[in-house]
């Protein structure tokens, strides 16, 4: 599913838009899943109390799965610049898993410390990669415009995790609009495509 182009002095693979509709496709399906779970068990947990076993294990699954996400993308992408940019991304992903492991045995508060950083970084790198991409592949606006709130999204999570008032119920609107981005993505993909093929 992806794209090869060759230069006399670099070889660069782009992900087709069919390749990365696909994995948008499950990312919005793990986030509706894991948002369903996160507000049917742990909504109601507030920054003081320490997680439970499910809360817990919800928190350390997220990062973790975009770790696996960006794995796959990067897979389709090949090599070249996102591909770095993308090693970056499964840094920050592994030590935000080892981060929420070590806040499941804190408090709320703790985890959404974490959680915030990781959202604020890992918005800037989707903002970087969706930016570079938008000549190669198209249909990259939602990216855009996603890897800007997450950065937004996150330093609030971050500077608020210590309120009382705040809870996991903040975390689970950050998934929830992540995936509404990613079914926007899906569809701007579907549109470029369909406008190629009847150029084409």
């Amino acid at each position: 599913m992806t794209q090869t182009t060759v230069t006399p002095a670099t070889t660069t693979t782009t992900p087709t838009p069919s390749g990365l509709r696909s994995l948008y496709l499950i990312r919005i399906a793990f986030s509706l899943i894991w948002v369903a779970l996160l507000f049917t068990t742990s909504a109601s947990l507030v920054s003081t109390d320490k997680p439970t076993v499910i809360a817990a294990v919800l928190l350390i699954v997220y990062p973790l799965w975009d770790v696996v996400a960006t794995l796959l993308e990067r897979r389709m992408t090949g090599t070249g610049s996102p591909n770095r940019v993308s090693t970056i991304n499964v840094a920050l992903g592994l030590a935000t898993t080892a981060g929420m492991i070590i806040a499941a045995f804190s408090t709320i508060g703790r985890a959404l410390l974490v959680f915030g950083i990781w959202a604020l970084l890992a918005g800037a790198v989707q903002l970087t990669v969706a930016i570079r991409r938008r000549r190669t592949v198209g249909g990259q606006w939602p990216m855009v415009i996603s890897g800007g709130q997450s950065v937004l999204a996150g330093a609030t999570i971050a500077a608020t995790s210590a309120s009382a008032t705040s809870g996991l119920s903040t975390v689970a609107g950050y998934s929830a609009f992540g995936a509404f981005w990613f079914l926007v993505s899906v569809v701007a993909l579907s549109i470029r495509g369909r406008r190629v093929g009847l150029e084409a």
